[in-house]
């Protein structure tokens, strides 16, 4: 805030001197309009006289406390006063907290000054003002001083006005010592100081602030007590002196005549007991109250103890927080992979497919053109033996192929000295040198690209042991959340593709193939499940259908497509090797039947299924003259031969199903469908002798004991009805030729089968005693 320029007022003449000039300060700040006390003598102007204004204005300076302001007024003495008393001037100065007081110094000079330029003004104040003279204005100085040293108040603000009435008593006291005011100079701009002046005031005003802060604590303080005073309730009988001197009491004296109702001892009782009655409410209260307090003690110490022996929740929120981030990941991770899954499992699925297809095409158009060609060759030999049969290239082509690989076979057999193999029992499943190049070449890229599947994820997503490792952690340390998760029916689903990925390479087919057992993730499970903590009691827990489950939903279904596409029945290794994994499937492993009934049933029905289609398929015995038959050297004879054991090679086969197949699945397919159709026609052409007897062995060996297992029964099976006429009928025809002593064989064929009733009834008819021997050692 830029400081304003000080005004100058003009002083009027010297004999007409008034106190405009001697401005004092008030000691009152926050009282700005606060006259001083007049005298007695000062009274209100008459109603004709005007009120005379000082041709001065409020001085303005710079100062710690604010800017000073000046009122000034003067009166005229009424009529009844008397005329010849002087009008009487106050004057009272006011700062407030912008500006403060001028210093002595000042104030003199601009009376000096405004003395100076008042001549004038005097002269047209004169005739309207009758200004008092110095005496009469020092006296009323002194009275104003008098008024205020008495501090009938407490003042809200400290002005050190020492200085400035001792300057202007000073002044006062000397009037003619200032020099002529209308001779010296108005000094327009403020005289410079030297540094000793500087210092002066700068000391000057530092005690100033330092003695005004006493004083304003000083009055603090006073003000404190008096409110304090004020605030305390002053007790009846009892005068309290406020003055700092004098604190003592003035005790009152008890009035005697004062007189008191009489005492009535009901009524004090009755508010005993009143009072008593409450007071105890109040107890009770009050014990009920702690009594509750006391239980929520025991509670919470039990609240503290409780979470003091659980988990840590930080670690077992920083724990599920883990797993949820490892699931979510791995779950990622399979389903990105499961597309190259399905991919690379498909292509070894088609490359197998391919195969087993090539090897039933190539069987069927074998069997078609051989048939064909010794058809021909049998009316060839009816018409005429001398023209020549005509055979087309294809043809020639395939007997000649069909024969090398078995005269390969033939000298395979004689290498290893294995001589009681039968032609046709073989599983006719060679390829070519180039076919089997391709084969390979086919296989190893697909296995090649199955190795590749998982070889940019870290084993912990990948491997079947390490992803069970992270849920056995959770199940260790937090087995609640772990079952309440119900983490034993998800864990199957997660591990469907690592297993799929597995059994890429996996051919159940393959005699030497690897079993279910040995295989690194069934191992994993049965440790998983080995390390369950779930009560062992409950057959229903999800942890213990881990395996099954996986079987059900995974291996189940691989081995259908096997069946359904893949599987040869005329071939008994892939069937030996189909049944092992099958039976340790479906026994060992079928814990919940409700759950494995569906997979089960679908894949029995696709065993059951593609047997039917080898029997209507792949079985042909052809009948042939039996001038064509006897010789056993003929073409046509081999040929029969060749049918006769492939059929009893299958009807071996689909028995062996045996425990795994309901029996009446496994009789109507082997017996009515194969052995009354097809097998019993082929002996019943044959003739009678040793070869016969031995075909006949066989069928009776491939049947299964249990179908016989019953002591009590005298009659076999129904099915087996025409086997059993066909073998009293060769017993028959044997007991009259060269080979009677075969007819003991027959005997004890129908023995075994447990046709007792028709084995006795034929020794008896034929007088056959020496055989009853037979019967009863059995």
């Amino acid at each position: 805030m830029a400081h304003r320029p000080k005004r100058t007022f003009r002083t009027r003449r010297a004999d007409s001197s008034d106190s405009d000039g001697a401005e004092e300060p008030s000691a009152e700040p926050r009282e700005p309009a606060k006259l001083a006390a007049p005298s007695p003598e000062e009274e209100d102007p008459p109603p004709g006289g005007g009120r005379a204004e000082a041709a001065e204005r409020p001085l303005r300076g710079r100062s710690p406390r604010g800017r000073g302001r000046v009122w000034a007024s003067s009166r005229r003495p009424r009529a009844d006063r008397g005329s010849g008393v002087p009008e009487s001037r106050t004057v009272d100065l006011s700062t407030d907290k912008e500006y403060g007081t001028h210093h002595a110094s000042e104030s003199v000079d601009d009376q000096s000054s405004s003395s100076d330029n008042s001549s004038s003004l005097d002269e047209e104040f004169s005739s309207l003002v009758n200004i008092p003279d110095a005496a009469f204005i020092q006296a009323a100085r002194k009275k104003r001083e008098l008024a205020r040293a008495q501090q009938d108040y407490i003042s809200l603000d400290i002005k050190h006005t020492s200085t400035l009435s001792g300057m202007m008593n000073s002044s006062d006291e000397d009037p003619e010592s200032e020099p002529n005011q209308r001779e010296r100079r108005i000094p327009f701009a403020p005289k410079p100081q030297t540094l000793r002046q500087r210092m002066a005031e700068e000391t000057t005003i530092t005690n100033e602030e330092t003695s005004e802060e006493s004083q304003e604590d000083e009055n603090q303080d006073i003000w404190e007590q008096q409110q304090m005073k004020k605030a305390v309730k002053i007790t009846e009988g009892r005068d309290i002196d406020l003055s700092h001197n004098s604190e003592f009491q003035t005790v009152k004296k008890f009035d005697t005549s004062i007189s008191f109702s009489p005492v009535n001892l009901e009524i004090i009782k009755k508010q005993l007991n009143t009072r008593l009655t409450l007071l105890q409410d109040t107890h009770r209260s009050h014990l009920r109250e702690y009594e509750k307090y006391i239980e929520d003690v025991k509670s919470s110490e039990n609240a503290v103890q409780n979470l003091e022996n659980s988990s840590n929740q930080a670690l077992s929120f920083k724990f599920y927080k883990s797993m949820k981030i490892y699931v979510e990941n791995l779950i990622d991770c399979l389903n990105e992979k499961i597309i190259n899954i399905q991919e690379i499992e498909s292509s070894m699925h088609a490359l197998l497919l391919k195969q087993a297809m090539t090897f039933m095409q190539r069987r069927q158009d074998e069997l078609k053109h051989e048939s064909t060609y010794l058809q021909q060759l049998s009316r060839k030999a009816e018409t005429s033996a001398n023209e020549s049969l005509a055979i087309d290239e294809n043809t020639q082509r395939i007997l000649e192929e069909l024969e090398s690989r078995r005269a390969r076979r033939r000298q395979a057999r004689a290498l290893s000295e294995n001589c009681d193999h039968q032609e046709g029992t073989s599983s006719d499943d060679e390829l070519s040198s180039v076919d089997m190049i391709d084969f390979q070449k086919s296989q190893g890229d697909i296995l090649q690209d199955h190795k590749k599947i998982f070889e940019d994820v870290h084993d912990d997503f990948c491997n079947v042991r390490n992803i069970l490792l992270k849920f056995q952690q959770w199940r260790e340390k937090f087995p609640n959340s772990y079952y309440k998760a119900f983490i034993g029916f998800c864990i199957p689903k997660l591990l469907n593709p690592l297993i799929r990925v597995q059994l890429i390479d996996w051919n159940p087919l393959k005699f030497d193939s690897i079993g279910l057992k040995q295989m690194s993730w069934f191992i994993s499970i049965e440790e998983f499940m080995d390390n369950s903590v779930e009560d062992s009691e409950k057959e229903d827990s999800s942890d213990k259908k881990i395996l099954s489950t996986v079987i059900n939903k995974t291996i189940i279904p691989q081995l259908t497509d096997f069946v359904e596409f893949i599987w040869d029945p005329l071939s008994t290794s892939q069937t030996t090797s189909l049944i092992t994994h099958c039976r340790m499937i479906l026994e060992e492993h079928s814990t919940c039947e409700s759950e494995v009934s569906k997979g089960k049933q679908d894949l029995l029905k696709s065993i059951v299924s593609r047997m039917k289609k080898a029997i209507e398929d792949d079985v042909f015995i052809p009948l042939y003259p039996k001038s064509a038959v006897e010789n056993k050297a003929s073409p046509q004879s081999k040929f029969q031969e060749r049918q006769f054991w492939s059929a009893l090679k299958l009807f071996r086969n689909i028995l062996l199903w045996n425990g795994l197949l309901p029996d009446d699945t496994l009789r109507e397919l082997g017996l009515d469908k194969l052995l009354n159709r097809y097998l019993l026609i082929a002996l019943l052409n044959a003739m009678p002798g040793p070869e016969v007897v031995k075909k006949c062995n066989q069928i009776t060996a491939y049947l299964p004991e249990k179908w016989f297992a019953n002591s009590a029964m005298r009659t076999s099976i129904p099915q087996l009805e025409n086997f059993i006429q066909f073998l009293l009928q060769s017993a028959y025809t044997l007991s009259k030729s060269e080979f009677r002593d075969k007819v003991k064989e027959i005997i004890l064929i129908l023995v075994k089968i447990r046709a007792m009733n028709q084995a006795e009834s034929f020794i008896e008819e034929y007088h056959l005693d020496h055989l009853k021997s037979v019967i009863n050692e059995v």
